[in-house]
């Protein structure tokens, strides 16, 4: 059974038994939603997600580009590889540094 989690996402279509899955756990998202690119998924249930975003600098009145990688709980029925485009919601801290649980793989 899948439960909704309160975005606009499409619910993965496999099932999984893990307790931090939005979708068929008891984890709770609220917060960021961003989207990003997997940079690398070889560590057991975590992905390391690259995002690109664009910051202003005031003193020159332009804008540089930035990337910052971030740690996400990658949950067995979504199971995301490297290269896919993936949106990535907050949540409660899950150990030291993943705050962010992947909630559905983009369409190409």
């Amino acid at each position: 059974m899948t439960k909704d989690i309160g975005l606009n996402v499409i619910a993965p279509e496999r099932e999984c038994e893990d307790p931090a899955c939005p979708f068929h756990g008891v984890l709770p998202v609220r917060g960021q939603v961003l989207e990003g690119t997997v940079v690398s998924s070889k560590m057991k249930k975590i992905a390391v997600i690259q995002r690109e975003y664009v910051k202003r600098v005031p003193k020159y009145e332009r804008y540089e580009k930035r990337r910052s990688k971030i740690h996400a709980h990658n949950p067995p029925c979504i199971d995301a590889k490297s290269g896919d485009v993936v949106k990535i919601a907050e949540c409660r801290p899950l150990s030291k540094t993943k705050k962010f649980v992947i909630i559905q793989v983009m369409p190409k």
